[in-house]
């Protein structure tokens, strides 16, 4: 599953792409965006079934970025008034870089809870995207089918699904002397994007330099 160091890493490049004024103060908000759904890890040691889906539902991102947009049309926006002008700008890259740094990577891997509190259920969309010579356009993204793991599958709810995490080994009390293991990079794919997040990162405080 992806780290926070890869949900990081996601949220930089998002920051390196998107933002008009670039500092380490804008670049740490817009990361803070990207770990936050992590924070349910946390939560769902109290909340049974509350990580993956406390803080990883698409609702969230979808609050988020009306407030921000509410906000920003106002002529006596807070935004702007707490951070500046650009405030409402930041912002509205932060929500970006939750949805596509913090919530989507952990979709298309282990699964999150989509659509929660409104709909308890947790979707994987996992899969390829191929061109074949003989049967064209192939996908494996979505196929809705009742079962847990797999390619664009539907799984469990709150009630039966817990996902492993350092903090949190099991669902209940954890196993004393147990190992508790942090992943910082599961894959080499995952330390591609961190690599290249922190060379765009470096790209873009040198151009702010100039």
């Amino acid at each position: 599953m992806p780290s926070t160091v890869v949900h990081v890493a996601f949220g930089a490049l998002v920051a390196t792409a998107l933002l008009r004024a670039f500092d380490a103060r804008t670049l740490a908000v817009v990361c803070a965006f990207a770990a936050l759904p992590d924070a349910d890890t946390f939560l769902g040691v109290w909340i049974p079934g509350g990580h993956r889906a406390l803080l990883h539902t698409a609702l969230l991102p979808a609050v988020l970025g009306a407030l921000v947009y509410w906000d920003a049309r106002r002529s006596d926006s807070w935004l702007r008034a707490r951070f500046g002008p650009n405030g409402p700008h930041v912002a509205a890259v932060g929500v970006l870089a939750l949805l596509f740094g913090g919530i989507l990577p952990d979709l298309m891997t282990n699964g999150v809870n989509l659509l929660y509190p409104v709909h308890d259920r947790f979707y994987t969309f996992s899969g390829t995207i191929e061109l074949s010579s003989t049967r064209g356009f192939v996908q494996t993204f979505v196929d809705l089918a009742d079962a847990p793991g797999g390619s664009g599958t539907v799984g469990g709810t709150t009630e039966n699904t817990h996902y492993y995490t350092g903090v949190d080994l099991e669902r209940g009390a954890d196993p004393a002397n147990a190992e508790r293991v942090f992943p910082v990079v599961s894959s080499g794919l995952q330390l591609v994007v961190v690599l290249t997040a922190a060379a765009g990162v470096a790209g873009r405080f040198r151009e702010a330099k100039r």
